[in-house]
């Protein structure tokens, strides 16, 4: 099978309301079953770490879960739910999300991300969530067209 790349937006939240969530599970089964398309980091730095970060949970604990159980999506709230120490209250939730979508890549990132893509950089887009989708979908691209 190829590997895939993980389409699910940061943008996406799940039942628990938490931006990035999905994806984070996503990035976690494809990388725990060596599936992740090249060039996208597994369970670890950028979002992953700010909303495992954020949330109190130990991003460690998280990437072996996913990896070792491969947990449905359901599964993985209801674990995440049961951690110690895991803040899910609404004011936590809501500042992890304002931070996953007020994020900006540095300068250097968003040039490339929109070069790749063929598209100016006119500062229509600056937020990550945004660039990272166009970026998947560039990336998908030339994985289906080549």
């Amino acid at each position: 099978m190829n590997r895939m790349i993980p389409l699910l937006s940061s943008g996406v939240a799940g039942s628990l309301g938490i931006l990035h969530f999905p994806r984070l599970w996503l990035k976690g089964l494809l990388g725990g079953s060596g599936l992740l398309a090249e060039g996208y980091t597994d369970v670890g730095p950028g979002y992953d770490s700010m909303v495992c970060t954020s949330l109190g949970l130990d991003i460690e604990a998280v990437r072996v879960y996913l990896h070792s159980v491969k947990p449905s999506y359901p599964e993985f709230e209801k674990w995440v739910s049961a951690q110690p120490g895991v803040k899910l209250d609404a004011a936590t939730i809501a500042q992890s999300n304002a931070a996953v979508s007020g994020y900006h890549h540095e300068d250097a990132v968003r040039k490339e991300i929109l070069s790749a893509a063929g598209v100016p950089d006119d500062g229509s887009m600056l937020d990550a969530v945004n660039l990272n989708n166009l970026d998947d979908w560039t990336a998908l691209h030339r994985q289906v067209v080549g």
